[in-house]
């Protein structure tokens, strides 16, 4: 099979383009924090970090950097007009109170019913790395995922069980990855996009699960 995958800018465009004006989002460490760059002209969308940032812009341009304005991952960030600061206290309130509508994070797995495992392959050298996934989790109220479809080893990371320690239970709803974009239902995987070059019995092959046309 011959397909392009995306590349994680284009995979950045797709998870924004899916975002509702007025909404307010968390992207996550690593690939997720690049969506606040791909956000639609003229839609108002309020991107939040946990360590106590709401307002968020793009990233800076190189030599305009502010390292005291910086997001969860250690990345400098830009701050839009209203945007704040504030405690990561108050941050965490606000996860955790149900204030966020969708978090964008990463993923080592997920399950065919939504289980999240993001945050520890279970090997011994590994260092876990929980940080704030487990409150974004089940404290927003739609959890995305934004990954690659494949292992570096060409094994799915969208899987029947998640075999690495669980953040959370059924609460993931929308899966974007290089090849593909997958709902969450109650009745399985749905395909929504697929690469051109890829066809819907190619993806249901790499995965190793039914997916719903």
């Amino acid at each position: 099979m011959t397909y392009t995958r995306r590349t994680k800018d284009q995979m950045a465009a797709r998870v924004a383009q899916d975002m509702p004006d007025g909404a307010y989002v968390n992207l996550g460490i690593g690939m997720p924090t690049l969506v606040a760059n791909h956000l639609p002209q003229g839609l108002e969308i309020i991107l939040h970090s946990e360590n106590g940032i709401l307002g968020m812009g793009a990233a800076p341009a190189k030599a305009d950097e502010d390292f005291d304005l910086i997001n969860a991952g250690k990345q400098p960030v830009t701050l839009l007009p209203g945007g704040a600061y504030f405690h990561h206290n108050d941050s965490f309130a606000m996860m955790r109170g149900g204030h966020l509508d969708i978090c964008v994070l990463g993923a080592f797995q997920v399950s065919e019913r939504g289980d999240l495992a993001n945050w520890h392959t279970g090997e011994a050298d590994a260092i876990p790395a929980v940080g704030g996934a487990m409150d974004l989790a089940i404290g927003a109220k739609k959890t995305w995922v934004m990954m690659d479809l494949l292992t570096k080893q060409g094994q799915s990371k969208v899987v029947p069980e998640c075999t690495y320690p669980l953040t959370g239970l059924a609460c993931v709803s929308r899966i974007y990855t290089d090849l593909a974009t997958l709902e969450v239902t109650h009745q399985g995987l749905r395909l929504i996009d697929v690469v051109d070059g890829l066809t819907h019995a190619d993806l249901e092959a790499l995965v190793g699960l039914k997916i719903q046309a």
